[in-house]
């Protein structure tokens, strides 16, 4: 088995928050760890950090004094470069220039032993383009964390064209070694997560710029529907809108303007203006004010008296279960083909990427109601509802009355095709596919990728085996049909799934 003994030295470059929390993983796995920046005063900072952060630990009784002291004694500072010469793995952490990090790597080239692994953790930059200046590319690889390195657990080890497989797998199982879940990727624009992840800002911007609903409760759906643990315009505050938008320029530029990645003018217009979110003081919330944002929920109605069951509810069959234990009066009609709720007369059904007023044209069903996916339609405590145009209030109403007889919350917005918590997730899936198909990584990684890079609840292709490969289909079929655009046709692996009936994940 490749990896890399505690006994040997680990050299780490950029003493920023990446670098420094990179040496602190090597440095807790038992690694003396050679921290080098041309600025002294970061690498104080960098360690002053590191510390700062091992004494809360030690507050806590998560490790004890004599381990913190321990820890930071094998972190080294370093302003020469030379003093990395004897190490068995450099990892750079320094400004995203393709230029400079050539550069760098060409000079390590001269004073490191030929045996070096030379890892860069760009999350951008091409790892073969990184490579081509080198006389022995083969030991070049992506070792990419994600910040905070010491708590998050994602390393991406990302191969070039060159990438020797035994260095590759000596960084797989090294990272393994030190506490983190790795995965395997190409060079590719984004990798996994921040190509995979895409979607989840692209599609929370687009309903709001559609006027589905506030950016308040768009964030609250994700969170208390979704189950993510940050709404996507609450998260993109916390990135940063700078960074987030210039890695979405980036990865669309990158694959030559594919719609899929397309930018958002709402988010230039706030790089433009300066609102880049909390570092800001201001994004798409304001954060010099204290007050709580509020959010669209729907006050109590009446309990509706009548409900039936239609046919298989695939994916939102758990609701069965809510109604029977309901005070609502039910009749289950299993041998049905539909799939449908028609609760005193007013028809519900789990959305298909049709907007609500399109359902109902094509079904001859007036009052209309669809609703949102849900992680889980037991737990999830918040329902999301909207309406059909030509349905009416009253048949909204009932619908809303009906849910908050189950004991949801319930969210209404305006009548967008797919609403927000189906759409985000079936294109998510949707790329996640596509990254397979091109053999950018497996399912398994992907899915490990996107819950331990980015906390997601569930991976997005597990989420689809779940939720129903002709569902997820189904889903972009009919969004490409209500926009007319190429941004939502369905990967050419998704296709094989629904024509083969068959899993991503066997």
């Amino acid at each position: 088995m490749y990896e890399l003994q505690t006994t040997v030295t680990i050299g780490v470059i950029g003493a920023g928050a990446m670098g420094a929390g990179i040496a602190q993983v090597a440095a807790s796995a038992g690694h003396v760890v050679y921290l080098h920046d041309q600025n002294s005063n970061a690498i104080t900072t960098g360690i002053n950090n590191i510390n700062t952060g091992l004494k809360k630990q030690v507050k806590r009784g998560k490790m004890t004094e004599e381990d913190r002291l321990a820890l930071i004694d094998r972190i080294r500072p370093t302003t020469n470069i030379n003093d990395l010469a004897n190490t068995g793995l450099i990892v750079e952490a320094i400004i995203e220039s393709l230029e400079i990090k050539q550069s760098l790597f060409a000079k390590l080239e001269e004073i490191c032993s030929s045996s070096t692994i030379l890892a860069t953790n760009t999350s951008s930059l091409s790892i073969t383009s990184i490579a081509a200046k080198l006389t022995t590319p083969k030991r070049f690889v992506g070792m990419h964390f994600f910040n905070p390195a010491p708590i998050l657990k994602l390393v991406e080890v990302v191969t070039g064209l060159a990438t020797d497989q035994r260095v590759a797998q000596t960084i797989y199982n090294t990272a393994k070694k030190w506490g983190k879940s790795p995965v395997y990727t190409k060079s590719s624009p984004g990798f996994i997560v921040n190509r995979v992840a895409r979607p989840f800002y692209a599609e929370g911007l687009r309903v709001l710029e559609e006027g589905g609903a506030s950016v308040s409760t768009l964030d609250t759906i994700m969170r208390e529907t979704a189950n993510f643990r940050m709404g996507p315009f609450e998260l993109m505050d916390l990135i940063g809108h700078d960074v987030n938008y210039a890695v979405t320029c980036s990865v669309f530029n990158a694959y030559y303007q594919d719609p899929r990645f397309k930018p958002s003018l709402y988010q230039q217009e706030l790089v433009n203006a300066g609102f880049l979110g909390c570092k800001s003081g201001k994004g798409f919330y304001d954060y010099n004010n204290d007050e709580k944002p509020s959010y669209s929920e729907e006050s109590i109605q009446a309990i509706p008296k009548n409900v039936l069951v239609d046919g298989d509810l695939g994916v939102a069959s758990p609701l069965i279960d809510l109604i029977k234990n309901s005070q609502l009066s039910s009749k289950i009609n299993a041998d049905s083909t539909e799939s449908k709720l028609v609760v005193d007369a007013v028809t519900i059904v789990l959305t298909n990427g049709l907007s609500a007023s399109e359902v109902a044209r094509k079904s001859n069903q007036e009052n209309l109601i669809v609703f949102d996916l849900a992680f889980d339609y037991l737990s999830s405590n918040r329902i999301v509802l909207a309406k059909a145009e030509q349905a009416s209030d009253l048949a909204l109403n009932t619908a809303i009355g009906f849910f908050q007889a189950l004991g949801k919350k319930v969210t209404v917005i305006n009548d967008i095709p797919g609403l927000l918590v189906m759409r985000t997730v079936c294109m998510l899936a949707n790329e996640a596919a596509d990254a397979v198909n091109q053999n950018v990584a497996s399912a398994v990684d992907v899915d490990i990728a996107m819950c331990k890079g980015v906390n997601y609840p569930k991976g997005p292709l597990l989420w689809a085996d779940e939720l129903g490969v002709d569902t997820v289909f189904t889903v972009l079929t009919n969004l490409q049909e209500s926009y007319g655009e190429d941004r939502y046709r369905p990967s050419i692996l998704l296709r094989k799934k629904y024509f083969s009936r068959t899993n991503f994940h066997i």
